[in-house]
């Protein structure tokens, strides 16, 4: 997928991509409607599967989208499942 094919909610940026939630997730107290990824390392994955050891495999993507996205993984599951979708669909986008 090309930069002209991104989705309308996924966008571009220095830091990695900007995902537009559709319904706000709750940090700290404070609505949050677009989280900012950036590309995942190596070790981010080894974090991850450590991190979420013994647990299911969502477990451990959600423990890799909670440090890319600089969120706690229950921000992450606080999400709809829409919302999921598009931080999943971010995350493929560093990996084609």
């Amino acid at each position: 997928m090309t930069v002209a094919e991104l989705p309308e909610y996924i966008v571009e940026c220095p830091e990695g991509y900007k995902i537009s939630l559709n319904k706000p997730i709750t940090i700290d107290s404070a609505n949050v409607q677009v989280l900012t990824m950036r590309e995942p390392t190596v070790q981010d994955m080894l974090a991850a599967e450590m991190q979420a050891k013994g647990q299911s495999e969502a477990n451990q993507e959600i423990a890799m989208f909670a440090n890319l996205c600089s969120v706690a993984p229950d921000n992450i599951k606080g999400a709809t499942l829409k919302d999921y979708r598009r931080i999943q669909e971010a995350f493929k986008l560093f990996t084609a």
